[in-house]
């Protein structure tokens, strides 16, 4: 059974192919615990490429349920979110992806190429360009939002879900004492899958035709998201599946180094945490700890 998942405000989101659980310690230094099953997907949601775009969408939607939670009982509050709310805040959030790590780059590229012709003359330097402006800024997002003592937090509870999970693929008790062993980097990460995605995107975008208007090279790129996203998908997957092979450890060593911007050693009571959300879900596959 494959494990992922995420962190949250003080607590971590875990999922299976059947059910997501969510741990958080509230005000009170309880942990307290929600939980749903998921739909089993159709046979056709299930094929390469196909998979890894339902399993984005999963992720964000799980994922914005779980951080609604996690803030609604780490704070004392009541859950805000109704359907509408959360399809508002997973519309604006992908547009503001956009705009940030799609519309800006391109924009700074083509800025650039005004004073380099040798950016505008060759589309694989134009992507390349792009590409590399993608990356800083993503890079600068991390470390800016990392300067947040809250989001620092989040990042340890981080830490806490790769440890849990790698005990639990390392097939020990799962307790604190085990899973304190571990790493906190972990290449089925997401981290690693938006570094796929960025590397991904440099190789795509180069077969844009670079005489194309400025509007229709944005429009691509957001067209060209869900393959990007599923290819990457699956690369993660093979990465996580071949992780010893020398020449794959080499190859994902880079997403593991930026994991060290988005994941901090955690202390004892966030792992207990992590555990608990883990065996909650392992609780409905019948699997005992």
């Amino acid at each position: 059974m494959k494990i992922g998942g995420q962190a949250v405000i003080e607590g971590v989101m875990m999922k299976s192919d059947k059910k997501w659980s969510v741990a958080v310690r509230n005000a009170k230094g309880e942990i307290v615990v929600k939980d749903e099953l998921l739909t089993p997907l159709p046979k056709l949601l299930k094929l390469p490429i196909i998979r890894g775009v339902v399993a984005l969408f999963q992720a964000v939607t799980i994922g914005v349920k779980a951080l609604n939670f996690s803030a609604s009982t780490a704070y004392d509050e009541e859950e805000t979110l109704s359907p509408l709310a959360m399809a508002a805040t997973i519309g604006s959030s992908f547009l503001l992806a956009v705009l940030l790590f799609i519309l800006m780059p391109l924009y700074l590229t083509k800025v650039a190429g005004i004073f380099m012709s040798s950016i505008t003359n060759s589309s694989l330097v134009f992507n390349l360009v792009d590409g590399i402006i993608r990356v800083a800024v993503f890079l600068i997002y991390i470390v800016l939002i990392g300067l947040w003592k809250e989001m620092s937090r989040v990042f340890e509870y981080h830490g806490a879900e790769h440890k849990v999970i790698y005990a639990y693929e390392a097939g020990n008790d799962l307790t604190v004492e085990n899973a304190k062993k571990f790493s906190t980097l972990h290449p089925r990460c997401g981290t690693s899958f938006i570094f796929i995605v960025m590397i991904l995107s440099i190789l795509i975008f180069s077969f844009i035709p670079k005489y194309w208007a400025f509007y229709l090279k944005f429009g691509s790129r957001v067209v060209l998201i869900p393959l990007i996203a599923g290819m990457s998908y699956e690369i993660l997957r093979l990465s996580a599946k071949f992780k010893s092979n020398p020449i794959i450890r080499f190859l994902i060593k880079p997403g593991l180094m930026l994991q060290m911007l988005t994941t901090k050693q955690p202390s004892a009571a966030q792992m207990e945490v992590a555990l608990t959300a883990l065996k909650q879900v392992m609780v409905e596959e019948q699997i005992v700890a």
